[in-house]
């Protein structure tokens, strides 16, 4: 039985990616391996949601697995607060923007970005 679960993303720059998530996007890092110097592996959680970075280098090397990151067959969807603001500061920080906040479907606002490796971050939230 599955007891929980992740969506891990492989990176080429993880710190860039940290950035982006953590403090960018306010994700609270919560494990970082090792410890010291550039990881090779960290998880940022945002309510029950974790997502993990995984360096090229670590996925090939511990894995065997060839990665090709920011291919556009998924994306991270975030829900937060206010869109508008949320999009605005990451546009601000310089994340590739791909589309402006906008009215959605089912009362929602969307809007979506891109991280530092070309992967899609859709940001959600309710409208008013």
């Amino acid at each position: 039985m599955i007891t929980s679960g992740l969506v891990n993303l492989y990176t080429h720059d993880i710190d860039a990616s940290v950035a982006f998530y953590r403090d960018l996007l306010g994700l609270t890092e919560t494990f970082r391996t090792p410890r010291e110097g550039t990881p090779d592996h960290v998880e940022l959680a945002a309510g029950g949601f974790v997502l993990g970075l995984g360096s090229v280098a670590a996925a090939a090397s511990v894995h065997g697995v060839v990665s090709t990151p920011g291919a556009p067959a998924m994306a991270v969807v975030l829900w937060c607060d206010d869109v508008d603001a949320t999009y605005d500061a990451a546009a601000a920080a310089a994340a590739t923007a791909v589309q402006e906040p906008r009215d959605a479907g089912n009362g929602n606002r969307t809007a979506l970005l891109r991280d530092p490796d070309g992967t899609l971050v859709e940001l959600v939230a309710k409208r008013d």
